[in-house]
């Protein structure tokens, strides 16, 4: 009778196991990181840093190097062996690349903080290269009077004229808000001149097709209310509270773009420190807050991505905590969230401060890096879903005229199942930036009848697609 017994319990604990390791959302790839040792990291972005025609993950290091990671050879590792861009004497916690050049070539913004709030020591970078190598816009002579000794938190790249002429909004923290653009080789604050050189407690900020034809912002700050600019012929026109999303005794961190309804728009979904998060959907003339309690239940939440890591056709909110176990949750039909139960990537000692989505090694399939730091040294994590079935998917990556990634522009997919659009992330997640691609699974039986691409200038284009399960790239 007692072998029974033991066999019964056997049996049930292998089922259990192997039903656990069967439904696993993510595998863990993290050993395909070289050299992946402890660190302080904060912000992650996603560019084409050395000009190869294959993205990287850019990570930044506080008190340790940048990092720019990309794959070859089944591994993932540093590409960069420069002293100006690895910066181990500046603690850069935000990035974010763009072309504010209009030379084709994203440059990239290090937003550096060595103090908490107000006046800091070292100014952020706006790097550039010349004949591979990389040198400092900010400390040619005539750009030193625009410096940054401001302590900040995010960047996000705004074309706010719709012609391909990127600028930096920086979110700082006890000091006036930035807006940097290049005008005849002359970086300029535009901020004052645009009436968005707010002091607030700026935290996380995000860029695209929210309100207008044109290029929005929307702000999400800490001891005071929430920004959102409307763009107006390239100003800006402050309108949270007539659009309630003010928020203004939550603490806003991890912020991004999703049509939670798949319907063609463009929805904020913006989480608060220690505090509700909201997943703001336009309902009319303001946004009306659907999160339901199991969303927004209050966490030490950093970073926000909203992304398709299985290629099923419903994206899912990945959820990054710090000293508190992340959380995932798949986007059904009619903005109904599902939670999605993980063991993988949960992380549940883990301090993430930054995280960002990459198909990094061209396999159809996003990646997903999970940096760590501010309290404690760790290591990079890597994930990706753990798919055992069959999947079919669509990625559109849109170049402007000058054959930069049209950060801000948005991408709608039509099919017989369902309008869905999706930004080429101009910044986002808090710290972050995704890649420039808009990524689609698609659904069983779905048949996609166009693609639309919504351009920085209101303008769009039409793509008939003949082929799927590939990347297509579409010139402006």
């Amino acid at each position: 009778m007692k072998t029974i017994k033991k066999l019964i319990i056997y049996i049930f604990i292998f089922t259990f196991n192997f039903t656990i390791s069967f439904a696993e959302f993510f595998k863990d790839i993290s050993d395909i990181i070289e050299n992946n040792e402890p660190r302080l990291s904060y912000g992650v972005a996603v560019s084409d840093v050395n000009k190869d025609n294959n993205y990287e993950f850019l990570v930044t290091g506080f008190g340790f190097k940048n990092l720019a990671l990309g794959f070859k050879n089944n591994k993932l590792a540093d590409t960069i062996d420069d002293n100006i861009f690895n910066d181990t004497d500046r603690k850069t916690i935000g990035v974010a690349a763009c072309d504010v050049d209009k030379d084709g070539y994203e440059e990239i913004y290090f937003l550096n903080t060595d103090t908490y709030s107000g006046e800091k020591k070292y100014s952020d970078r706006l790097l550039d290269q010349n004949q591979k190598k990389f040198f400092d816009i900010f400390e040619i002579e005539k750009n030193k009077k625009s410096l940054n000794l401001t302590a900040g938190r995010s960047v996000v790249c705004v074309d706010r004229n719709g012609d391909g002429s990127f600028g930096f909004y920086v979110a700082n923290y006890g000091g006036p808000t930035r807006f940097y653009e290049l005008n005849n080789d002359i970086l300029i604050d535009k901020a004052p001149k645009l009436k968005i050189d707010r002091v607030t407690g700026g935290r996380a900020v995000i860029a695209g097709h929210i309100l207008s034809k044109n290029t929005d912002i929307f702000a999400a700050n800490e001891r005071g209310s929430n920004f959102l600019y409307k763009n107006n012929n390239g100003s800006f026109i402050e309108l949270a509270n007539d659009y309630k999303v003010q928020d203004k005794y939550e603490n806003g961190r991890g912020t991004t773009l999703s049509d939670v309804f798949y319907r063609g728009q463009l929805d904020i979904i913006s989480s608060n420190w220690n505090g509700s998060h909201r997943i703001f959907a336009l309902d009319g003339n303001e946004f009306r807050d659907i999160a339901k309690p199991d969303f927004n239940e209050p966490t030490r939440i950093r970073t926000v991505i909203s992304a398709d890591f299985d290629n099923d056709g419903y994206d899912e909110i990945f959820m990054n905590n710090i000293d508190q176990p992340n959380k995932l949750f798949k986007i059904l039909e009619n903005g109904v969230l599902q939670k999605i139960d993980i063991q993988v990537g949960l992380e549940y000692f883990g301090l993430g401060t930054g995280a960002a989505v990459a198909d990094i090694d061209n396999d159809g399939i996003l990646e997903l890096l999970v940096s760590h730091g501010e309290t404690g040294l760790q290591p990079l994590s890597l994930y990706k879903a753990n798919l055992k079935k069959k999947f079919n998917y669509i990625r559109i990556q849109p170049l402007n005229k000058f054959g930069a990634p049209a950060r801000g522009a948005t991408v709608t997919l039509v099919s017989n199942l369902r309008e869905h659009s999706k930004t080429i992330d101009a910044g986002s997640g808090y710290l972050c930036q995704m890649e420039p691609v808009a990524h689609f699974g698609l659904r069983k039986g779905e048949k996609i009848r166009k693609v639309v691409v919504q351009w920085t200038n209101g303008k769009k284009t039409n793509l008939k697609i003949s082929r799927i399960n590939k990347t297509i790239k579409i010139k402006q």
